[in-house]
């Protein structure tokens, strides 16, 4: 590593298209204070790379090559609670949004936001705080003034995270046997999870 890229901050994007991971690259090595130190398309890659790499940023994607985002957010935030990690998606913010803070994201932005509104959601999570849209706050701080309620009338949100992602993986066209095959489960589990997302 060079000298000058040591005085910037370290990023790690992970996604699984090689074009989106070739504009991001472009667009954070334009800013002077910012280094793209890797890439990964999939969770066991990344998984490697920021073990390997230690970025003070990651940047990561709810769809993956092999694996997942959720999966990926939770487990590298029970290894490494320091790590921050912006999730920038394609997916409902309304939707992921809580779920990615509650496994160890300090932020989420669709995919669908400007660059610079990019640039501040990774500058104020390197700072150590957190990154939502407006919307996503609104909701935070109504779930907030409403936590003495136990019960939540959205029914997504009744769902586990991995009801999410199965949920997900249908929406993408895939059978109970290839997500089972996914997430190295039966097809028997898969086909409950599907009958309780149903419900």
């Amino acid at each position: 590593m060079t000298a000058a890229m040591a005085t910037k901050r370290q990023i790690l994007i992970v996604d699984d298209h090689p074009i989106v991971r070739q504009g991001l690259r472009r667009m954070f090595e334009a800013e002077p204070d910012l280094a793209v130190i890797g890439e990964a398309d999939s969770e066991p890659a990344a998984r490697e790379a920021i073990r390997a790499k230690k970025p003070d940023i990651v940047v990561v994607d709810l769809s993956l090559e092999r694996g997942d985002g959720i999966e990926l957010v939770r487990q590298m935030h029970a290894e490494m609670p320091e790590l921050k990690m912006l999730v920038l998606s394609m997916h409902d913010e309304t939707i992921y949004a809580e779920r990615l803070l509650a496994a160890g994201a300090m932020g989420y932005i669709m995919k669908q936001a400007a660059s610079d509104q990019l640039l501040i959601a990774v500058r104020r999570v390197l700072d150590g705080r957190t990154y939502v849209s407006e919307t996503v706050q609104r909701s935070l701080d109504q779930r907030a003034g409403e936590n003495s309620r136990s019960e939540t009338n959205d029914p997504v949100a009744r769902l586990s995270n991995r009801e999410v992602q199965i949920l997900n993986m249908i929406g993408r066209g895939m059978s109970s046997r290839e997500i089972a095959q996914e997430f190295t489960l039966s097809v028997k589990t898969i086909e409950s999870h599907r009958q309780t997302i149903k419900h």
